[in-house]
């Protein structure tokens, strides 16, 4: 079960430090609650509380790669905070989430199109070489990928009843043709501590489900 009351203050301190102040004028916890329900939505199996602690988890061992670390943690907030798994616009409406919230809540105009500009990037985990905190965020997010095995097998069920509605077949066909683009990107994780801690793993794992879905 996810800590609440740690995630309101890690809202906080990225939220304040993005301000670049200690104030706000608009209570900020009203942000993180109904971001926290978004996140809470019951037709959500992966996309949860849970997802949003390890990437977040995950954006604070990347910290030292990223240019605005908490640009970053904001933006794992937002990453998925619109998620309908029957929908292709929910990268680009949590990134309209993000502009408005932040905006309202006192982050700069160049933080805010920072944030959103993280979450679009999300839909492809394609940054370009150079840009550190799309690195760190993109890598946060696929971590997931290079998890024990119980744990990866765990998320793949959870993705598996997200997507309850589609047939079986179908279901199988459209997650091997991702798990192979996967395989067949030259970087899976852009950022040093990623290729070294998570690319072996996490291609094992792929692996391994592709067989399971093909064999």
């Amino acid at each position: 079960m996810a800590d609440l009351d740690a995630l309101h203050a890690r809202w906080l301190t990225a939220l304040l430090s993005a301000r670049g102040d200690d104030s706000c004028a608009v209570a900020p916890h009203r942000y993180a609650d109904n971001l926290i329900e978004r996140w809470r939505e019951p037709h959500r199996r992966y996309h949860t509380l849970t997802h949003l602690t390890a990437v977040l988890d995950r954006v604070d061992v990347l910290e030292s790669h990223a240019e605005d670390p908490d640009l970053v943690r904001l933006a794992a907030w937002f990453h998925d905070a619109v998620y309908l798994p029957d929908r292709s616009t929910n990268e680009e409406r949590s990134a309209r989430l993000a502009e408005r919230a932040l905006t309202e809540a006192g982050v700069p105009e160049r933080g805010v199109a920072e944030v959103a500009r993280l979450v679009r990037l999300t839909q492809g985990h394609d940054p370009a070489d150079g840009d550190r905190n799309g690195e760190a965020l993109c890598d946060a997010d696929l971590a997931i990928l290079a998890s024990a095995p119980d744990t990866y097998t765990a998320y793949t069920a959870a993705v598996r009843e997200e997507y309850h509605f589609v047939p079986e077949d179908a279901f199988r066909t459209g997650r091997a043709d991702i798990l192979r683009q996967l395989l067949d990107m030259p970087r899976l994780f852009r950022t040093a501590y990623g290729r070294e801690h998570w690319d072996a793993d996490a291609r094992r794992n792929i692996g391994a489900e592709l067989e399971r879905l093909t064999g």
